[in-house]
């Protein structure tokens, strides 16, 4: 019973923190409370026995991905007087991008299912590395292969438009 109610605390803690990502009016607090979302679900994870992942989390997306993004905020120097009006095709299209995505996740919940009980797993190698290692490179090799390409092609375009910059500067 304990278990379930730090689960709840610590999934509202998450909504909380994840809601104020997004209504945080400065971007620096925003960042901040994006960092704290992500030490939240870290904690979540190693409640469903899944440590390796709470790790990566906090090494990845905490440590570097949010330093890096603190940094090109502070480098930015956003001001409100230098931020353009937006137009209303630009506030309509926007909508209509949320409203898809609502409905992306209102389709892919509807077919999960609430457990009433405490999922106790029966494999010991559930949340381990060498039990993920399995499951990426046997049932869900695919989707793994295609994130790869699609991170080597991010990558490739980001050098590219970095070449094209410095070729525009010279």
């Amino acid at each position: 019973m304990s278990l379930q109610i730090i689960s709840i605390i610590l999934g509202s803690l998450t909504i909380a923190s994840a809601l104020m990502v997004v209504l945080s009016k400065h971007p620096i607090r925003s960042v901040i409370f994006l960092v704290v979302t992500f030490f939240f679900i870290s904690s979540l994870y190693i409640l469903m026995n899944a440590q390796f992942l709470a790790i990566v989390n906090i090494i990845v997306y905490a440590g570097a991905i949010m330093v890096l993004f603190l940094f090109v905020l502070m480098l930015l120097n956003l001001n409100k007087s230098a931020e353009p009006e937006s137009s209303i095709l630009v506030k309509f299209s926007s909508l209509i991008a949320a409203g898809g995505l609502f409905l992306v996740l209102i389709a892919a919940l509807k077919d999960s299912i609430l457990l009433s009980k405490t999922y106790i797993p029966n494999n010991e190698a559930i949340g381990t590395v060498e039990g993920l290692g399995n499951l990426l490179f046997s049932k869900y090799v695919v989707p793994f292969e295609v994130s790869s390409i699609l991170f080597i092609a991010a990558m490739v375009g980001a050098v590219l438009l970095a070449k094209r910059e410095k070729q525009i500067i010279d």
